[in-house]
């Protein structure tokens, strides 16, 4: 077995300086009164998820989740603080029709949508920057990404391929997620603010630190700075057994700069760094297991020009261009040597960089009496692939190569009455992809969206909407070549490329009710909830197809005795009920979220492997000591993956893994504001000490977990002018 993550050595003083910090939130906690008449006020209600301004869905302007015409999911700072999350899967607990799938021996995460994952079919943007790693490999995940939770200020989450703006891919929905600034920590009217964060949790243990810092320079500069460090041991699953190799440590920078030159004009500047190291390998650790010390680095710059004047109906402009890097430097630590792994040692790494752009404006108008916004904008971003494996076949399932993928749009919004809405698109799509060794391939298309919303009395909003999408290869999938190191000395396989591989085009019928009703059995109180049916027909489906000589004159040339490629293989359809639904007095709020789920392989009848089990998500709480102290008990019921969920194509060994038994969680949470700068927060996750392991991962899920954190705000100064320049959020 291997000893457990390397450190570099500035990771270590960094983690060691950013520990100092959290350690000292205690005295923090009690630091003298000056602070607090700059502090937060007292205890103020949490805003109900739904009512959470977002622009994920349109990009026409900022709308509240619940009023949007498409299934939209918000996790904003209040259900952020509830979860306690130390890990990206623990940000999307109960989301309906979200699933991230994050073994315990890894920082890496992927998310699933709707049964659709894997090669860019989910979008994922960090501040606007596409996330498009990719390490393919026995049990790797084809399209992943990392980041800190204790970065975030918010996600923004819409499932299925109704958001064609956010560019190429994203046939199965998009995921935004959007780090702290400034604004997250100054108040209004105050010039500067600090947040200290500390957390520790009794399994593992795992201990977590961050400090951020932010300060207006003059009336139009922000600046913000801050940093994390997380560290955690071996976890104990529900059993009572310590799970091997699940020990990781990563730490995170980053700093922000805004710009205002002119009222209604910002520029923003984001320097964004991650790093974890972790053993990882691709089953069940044992003494005779693979295992890799790994290292990995997310780097990200993004830069961004909005001009936002509510006085100016032409331009409404939001550009921004980024570069993101992801390096992943991978040694082996422990397994026999082998051609496909290589020796203990032995090095492999996988990097890729992305550039990337993005612009759109929206102009308003008012014509016959109707209200209209039209969205103009384009895209375009290139990945830089680049592998290298010369001991085993790491670089072979994952080829270097480049690929370009671009596209335009135009969304026409009208309101034409006060309870008839329609959203109208167009996307065109563009890409090119190739590599040293294989000619490269390429395509476009039009793709259309049109949807209807109707609301016949106040409170109820009925929408249906038909959209597509279209999804580029990768260039794991378009160009992956060469010989499997041999499994034996009778028989050698391989991988041939398929340069004529078609995209995937994702056909979308939804039909969705929204709900909004304020002082129903009180003053105050507040229902929302949102619930829909899908259907989205996937063609030209990408997937491995397995080929014998006689099967494909290309296999027999190379004299394999059977090979593996990526092919166009089918119609999929997948179909399912979301319903997300919160109820809030002020003083207590319960909220029920569900999930039901199919998806075949239409052309074989066979079930598609990537739909995750149903399920359901409730959550009951109140307030108490006016506000001040906040009590919630959260439970999720996971069905069962049985084997006749799973397509018979597979072999025994193969469904053996898959299949999952049922399992409920409990979760207990309580948060008390100490003072006006000070919030204590408890949790118990697992509480009934559930032993399960969830579907598509090999580890078992962690135990009974106690968790205790302590987060510090301070704030202070006052803006010189009475009227300072405009924001742009």
């Amino acid at each position: 077995m291997a000893d457990g993550p390397r450190r570099s050595a500035f990771s270590c003083h960094l983690r060691e300086l950013l520990l100092t910090g959290a350690a000292s939130v205690a005295l923090l906690a009690g630091a003298p009164e000056a602070f607090a008449q700059s502090a937060a006020p007292a205890a103020a209600v949490d805003e109900i998820a739904l009512d959470t301004l977002t622009v994920v869905a349109t990009r026409s302007g900022a709308e509240r989740a619940v009023d949007s015409l498409a299934a939209v999911s918000v996790v904003g700072p209040g259900e952020l603080g509830q979860l306690m999350p130390s890990t990206t899967q623990d940000v999307f607990w109960g989301m309906p029709g979200t699933t991230v799938l994050q073994n315990g021996n890894s920082s890496q995460a992927s998310i699933n949508i709707r049964g659709l994952q894997d090669f860019g079919r989910v979008a994922v943007l960090i501040d606007g920057a596409r996330q498009n790693f990719t390490q393919l490999g026995h049990n790797d995940g084809a399209g992943s990404f990392f980041l800190e939770p204790g970065l975030l200020a918010g996600v923004d989450v819409v499932r299925g391929p109704v958001s064609n703006i956010y560019g190429s891919g994203a046939i199965g929905g998009v995921v935004s997620f959007r780090t702290k600034d400034a604004e997250d920590l100054i108040k209004p009217g105050q010039t500067w603010g600090v947040e200290a964060n500390g957390e520790f949790a009794q399994n593992g243990p795992m201990g977590f630190g961050s400090l951020f810092a932010a300060t207006k320079v003059g009336q139009n500069v922000d600046l913000f700075i801050g940093g994390t460090v997380r560290n955690r041991s071996d976890y104990v699953d529900g059993d009572g057994n310590t799970v091997p190799d699940t020990a990781q440590e990563s730490w995170s920078g980053i700093a922000k700069a805004t710009f205002r030159p002119a009222d209604f004009h910002e520029v923003k500047l984001t320097a964004l760094n991650y790093e974890s190291s972790f053993t990882t390998g691709n089953d069940f650790p044992t003494a005779a297991s693979t295992l890799y010390d790994t290292d990995v680095a997310n780097r990200t710059v993004t830069a961004s020009y909005n001009y936002t004047n509510p006085n100016d109906n032409i331009w409404n402009w939001r550009s921004s261009a980024y570069w993101n890097q992801v390096e992943q430097n991978q040694v082996k630590s422990n397994g026999s040597c082998s051609n496909v792994t290589g020796c203990v040692g032995d090095p492999r790494s996988f990097k890729i960089d992305t550039l990337g752009f993005d612009v759109n404006n929206t102009s308003r108008f008012l014509l016959a009496s109707t209200k209209h916004a039209v969205t103009l904008g384009g895209d375009f971003f290139h990945d830089d692939v680049n592998n290298e494996d010369n001991f085993g076949f790491g670089a072979g399932y994952n080829p270097s190569g480049e690929r370009s993928v671009g596209g335009a749009f135009a969304q026409w919004q009208a309101d034409w009455t006060p309870w008839l809405q329609t959203i109208a698109a167009l996307r065109w799509d563009s890409y090119e992809l190739s590599s040293a060794t294989v000619d490269g391939t390429s395509g476009d298309r039009v793709s259309p969206k049109i949807t209807v919303g109707i609301t016949p009395f106040t409170g109820f909003t009925f929408y249906g909407t038909y959209a597509e999408g279209y999804r580029a290869p990768a260039v794991t999938e378009a160009l992956v070549s060469g010989m499997h190191p041999p499994v034996s000395i009778w028989f050698n396989f391989g991988f041939l490329p398929n340069p004529d591989l078609r995209a995937e085009i994702g056909k979308n019928k939804e039909l969705g009710v929204n709900l909004k009703y304020d002082d129903i059995f009180m003053k105050g109180d507040k229902f929302r909830a949102k619930a829909n049916i899908y259907r989205n027909d996937v063609d030209d489906y990408i997937n491995t197809v397995f080929l014998t000589a006689g099967d494909s004159p290309a296999c027999a040339a190379t004299g394999w005795a059977f090979c593996y490629q990526y092919q166009n293989i089918a119609a999929a359809r997948l179909e399912g009920f979301e319903l997300e639904s919160m109820y809030d007095t002020g003083t207590w709020f319960a909220g029920l979220n569900v999930t039901v789920s199919q998806g075949d392989d239409v052309d074989n009848d066979q079930p598609l492997v990537t739909i995750m089990p149903n399920n359901v998500a409730a959550t009951l709480g109140t307030r108490m000591f006016d506000n001040k102290l906040t009590l919630a008990v959260r439970w999720q019921w996971v069905a069962a993956k049985t084997a006749s969920e799973l397509p018979d194509t597979l072999t025994p060994a193969e469904i053996d893994a898959l299949v999952t038994p049922s399992f409920n969680l409990v979760n207990v949470y309580m948060g008390y504001q100490v003072n006006q700068w000070a919030t204590a927060s408890f949790s118990v996750e697992n509480l009934l000490n559930e032993q399960y392991t969830q579907y598509q991962q090999f580890l078992p899920s962690a135990g009974l977990t106690f968790k205790a954190g302590m987060r510090v705000t301070l704030g202070g100064g006052e803006i010189a002018a009475a009227t300072p320049a405009k924001y742009v959020k």
